[in-house]
């Protein structure tokens, strides 16, 4: 089970490894270097891997300051396909993906680490 030990404005320290660019967290790995169509805007082909995953949570952390955009056709359609949809703050998503994961949840967190 992956854990997020620490989150700062650009950085993520997951299992105890440093990561400097945006992640997309598994309950059983992690995904580095995540880059979106649009930087701060999410589109649907930016999680296409998510979506075959089909976890029963994603959680998405729009950046230290919320800048990053989850347009609402984008979270009608994660949960049209019965996926749970969350949207926070990064450090909020961090925080809520180590609770979700810790109670046996099958979440993934997309996670944006800048503003």
């Amino acid at each position: 089970m992956v854990k997020i030990d620490d989150y700062s404005f650009g950085r993520i320290v997951i299992d105890g490894k440093l990561y400097t660019s945006d992640v997309i967290i598994y309950p059983d790995r992690v995904r580095s270097n995540w880059w979106r169509i649009e930087g701060h805007k999410l589109a649907i082909d930016d999680i296409k891997e998510v979506l075959e995953y089909s976890p029963e949570i994603l959680i998405i952390g729009t950046g230290a300051y919320g800048v990053m955009r989850v347009p609402e056709d984008v979270r009608k359609y994660i949960e049209d396909r019965g996926i749970k949809t969350i949207i926070l703050p990064t450090r909020e998503a961090c925080k809520k993906f180590n609770e979700l994961i810790s109670k046996g949840k099958r979440v993934v967190a997309a996670l944006h680490l800048t503003c």
